[in-house]
């Protein structure tokens, strides 16, 4: 048995957790905030409605163990994301498959004719191949105007950054279809918990041999009494910033109960062109609850606050790489385990977290 120190009490430091209690380890978790669950956190509001208080979080994965593991501490109501975005004065399914391409040029395509008419838009196109960016990625699948149209402003004001500074791997998370799936996310499971997230982390912290510390941030030397630290926070922290700052984005979320049943017709509207805002979330289609009322979130992107996204550029890959270089050698030597989005400075799904925390776990 060990006793190991767990910095954090977001997704990966509650399923490290959890997987460590049930070998037998003594698990101790420290989280600076006054709630569990990280940015996965909820709360219900007195309109009877449950706010993802850091935006909103749709569960999927194509990996039945993941899904298997989750549905242990929580019922999932199955949802299928959908999203619309607004351009030019209009909504259109995204991401883009033949309806939104059928909408936006006024034409009529049969499936099998997205794939020819795309290959036409690219060639109009001017990018480099393997692309060095974002804008190469994305232009070198749809073209220039749909690209203009869905996601040239919508990533600047995301990233406060002219498209062509970040990395291609910000884009690989973005899907482009030739058929009318409308669906954001295509993996077999699907879903929102039912009790909601903060309900699930509490489930998975239910366990003798887990204590819970919040309102007690991690401080460098608090694991000299522990056999193993797991580290879920941010990677140029814990090295005191030795090699530089990493830069990491965030978002201020204005929330709106209105005296309405419904705001818009999907949970996620974006909004690329129009606004100073990214998009807004309507989360009773999300939860399934009903109210004569309802809650709305607008996010504006900001580099203060909470960090939520890391900033894939050439400049924060090279200083993740040195990062990391320190972080291997912890990691050899057994003494820290770096875990999660911002310990590795990677993007991660949920499920990706899990998987990575099941993969971390199993070798100790």
């Amino acid at each position: 048995m060990k006793k190991i120190l767990v910095a954090g009490a977001g997704l990966a430091g509650c399923t490290a957790a959890r997987l460590l209690a049930e070998q037998g380890h003594q698990l101790t978790i420290y989280e600076a905030r006054e709630h569990i669950g990280g940015n996965i956190y909820d709360e219900k509001q007195a309109s009877g409605i449950t706010r993802q208080i850091y935006g909103p979080h749709i569960f999927h994965t194509r990996q039945q163990e993941i899904w298997q593991f989750v549905t242990r501490f929580t019922k999932m109501r199955p949802f299928q994301h959908r999203v619309l975005s607004y351009t030019q004065g209009q909504l259109y399914p995204f991401p883009i498959n033949r309806d939104t391409i059928c909408q936006l040029y006024g034409i009529n395509l049969a499936n099998d004719e997205v794939p020819a008419f795309l290959e036409q838009e690219v060639k109009k196109a001017k990018f480099d191949l393997p692309a060095k960016n974002f804008r190469d990625a994305i232009v070198s699948q749809v073209g220039e105007y749909l690209y203009h149209c869905f996601f040239e402003n919508y990533t600047a004001k995301q990233w406060q950054r002219d498209p062509s500074e970040l990395s291609a791997e910000v884009a690989g998370r973005i899907p482009v279809r030739a058929n009318r799936d409308g669906r954001y996310f295509t993996d077999r499971y699907q879903g929102i918990p039912l009790p909601g997230y903060t309900a699930m982390c509490e489930k998975m912290l239910d366990h003798p041999q887990i204590k819970v510390c919040c309102k007690q941030p991690y401080k460098k030397g608090d694991e000299q009494d522990f056999d193993l630290l797991i580290y879920t926070g941010r990677l140029d922290d814990f090295f005191e910033r030795d090699e530089g700052e990493l830069s990491y984005r965030s978002v201020h979320f204005d929330f709106q109960t209105l005296d309405e049943r419904e705001y818009q017709p999907a949970a996620v509207v974006n909004y690329p062109n129009d606004y100073d805002f990214t998009r807004i979330t309507e989360f009773k289609h999300m939860t399934g609850e009903h109210s004569t009322q309802t809650e709305i979130c607008l996010e504006y992107p900001s580099a203060e606050g909470v960090p939520c996204y890391v900033v894939l550029n050439q400049e924060n890959l090279a200083l993740r790489e040195r990062y990391q270089a320190k972080a291997k050698a912890l990691e050899n030597a057994e003494k820290v385990i770096f875990l999660g989005r911002l310990a590795e400075y990677k993007y991660y799904n949920m499920d990706q977290v899990i998987a990575r925390a099941i993969e971390v776990c199993a070798q100790i």
